[in-house]
């Protein structure tokens, strides 16, 4: 499994979340088999994103959409400061307790 893991700051997590949720790449069309989000304590207005894929491919493919139709648009990342930072990771282990 593959890990897509992006960070970056935003001007309002509410206006961010909501074009989130518009899911304009079809998360789950595109292979997403779950996602994570979260925010430091005390930084409401940075965020953290994990994506899982089930192979690179799919993940390599998913974070090129995003260059290509979603960061490069106001409209469809309307909340959206700096550039995101992205990294792809292997899943070695999980384990819940």
């Amino acid at each position: 499994m593959t890990i897509l893991r992006i960070e970056h700051p935003v001007s309002d997590f509410g206006t961010w979340k909501r074009a989130f949720d518009r899911d304009p790449l079809d998360r789950k069309g595109s292979g997403v088999r779950w996602h994570r989000i979260a925010r430091p304590v005390g930084d409401p207005d940075y965020v953290s994103l994990e994506l899982e894929f089930g192979d690179p491919e799919e993940a390599e493919a998913f974070l090129a959409a995003l260059h290509e139709r979603v960061w490069g648009s106001r409209e469809a990342s309307p909340a959206l400061e700096g550039t995101p930072q992205t990294q792809l990771y292997e899943l070695v282990e999980s384990e819940e307790f």
